[in-house]
């Protein structure tokens, strides 16, 4: 296997886990990235003879015609992730997200497979179980520009859109703000942890399966290409205080339920994974295996505030 792949925004959460993965499927990869957060997660890779790094503003049209030119598939993931950090910065979101994407489906190659990277709020608020049809309801900032991306990246033939489950896990560029890893942190740190909205449910994937569907879809394409894919399993499907309780099972700490806070992408339901099951992709990371490392790996991490002697 000779391929090469592209991934904008590889060195971000999920693709300093995935560039491993595909160096070790036998891919070329070529990773473009601007660092807003550094780039330290890829070093390792560094010392493989088929990766390669570029610095670059994915809305850099010309920097990116160059860096896409000769890629045999492109995993677009560039984007302002997530809602807290898109309300903040509403214009660089819309501008990053939207014609982030604008950018890479002008500018990669018309015969290269894409892989766009988008996510289970865009589905909003919805009651039942939601599938690929459901119609899309996005609520957020978030929500609408990874919404208005996945439409535009479906228009174009070769592609398939990713409707990840909310992600948790280790990364080498870790992010203590996604729900299970903040859960987990605080009762670790802190032993206290307060919770809102305790019976909403959603689905969560680890890190690691992220990473590890994008070879699986690039050795099956044929069958994956042109679809809209759900990314999970049901019984990585929990609700909040499910989550806290597999907590308390392993570490002892005190828990408060607040009738108070609310989720601005209103996700709460279930989702079926069936089309991505039928393609012969499974999770290897439950829940508890997924916990477990969160509790040994965490410990590691020093956050130290300079005006305190504690």
């Amino acid at each position: 296997m000779n391929e090469r792949v592209v991934v904008t925004g590889g060195a971000g959460f999920v693709g300093c886990v995935l560039v491993p993965h595909l160096l070790a499927e036998g891919y070329r990869v070529h990773v473009v990235d601007a660092l807003r957060f550094g780039g330290e997660g890829l070093l390792p890779n560094f010392i493989h003879p088929n990766f390669s790094f570029a610095e670059a503003d994915v809305l850099d049209a010309p920097r990116m015609r160059t860096e896409l030119a000769g890629a045999d598939a492109v995993v677009h993931l560039a984007a302002m992730v997530g809602y807290p950090v898109c309300k903040k910065f509403p214009d660089e979101a819309r501008r990053t997200n939207v014609g982030g994407a604008e950018v890479v489906l002008g500018e990669m190659p018309a015969d290269a497979k894409l892989i766009y990277f988008s996510t289970g709020s865009n589905y909003g608020e919805v009651t039942g179980v939601c599938h690929e049809d459901t119609p899309l309801n996005p609520l957020s900032l978030y929500g609408e520009t990874k919404t208005r991306a996945e439409i535009m990246c479906m228009e174009r033939p070769n592609s398939v859109a990713l409707r990840f489950a909310t992600a948790f896990g280790l990364s080498p560029r870790m992010r203590l703000d996604l729900m299970i890893n903040d859960f987990t942190y605080q009762a670790l740190v802190n032993r206290y942890l307060l919770v809102y909205e305790r019976h909403f449910r959603r689905t969560f994937i680890h890190v690691r399966d992220m990473a590890r569907v994008v070879p699986h879809l690039l050795r099956h394409w044929d069958a994956a290409r042109d679809h809209r894919l759900n990314v999970g399993h049901e019984t990585m499907n929990f609700t909040k205080e499910d989550i806290v309780q597999h907590l308390k099972s392993k570490l002892d700490f005190h828990l408060y339920f607040a009738d108070v806070g609310s989720d601005e992408d209103k996700r709460d339901y279930e989702v079926s994974y069936a089309r991505i099951r039928a393609l012969g992709f499974s999770l290897d990371v439950d829940i508890h295996r997924g916990l477990d490392e969160l509790l040994s790996g965490l410990r590691m991490i020093r956050i130290r505030n300079p005006y305190s002697n504690v």
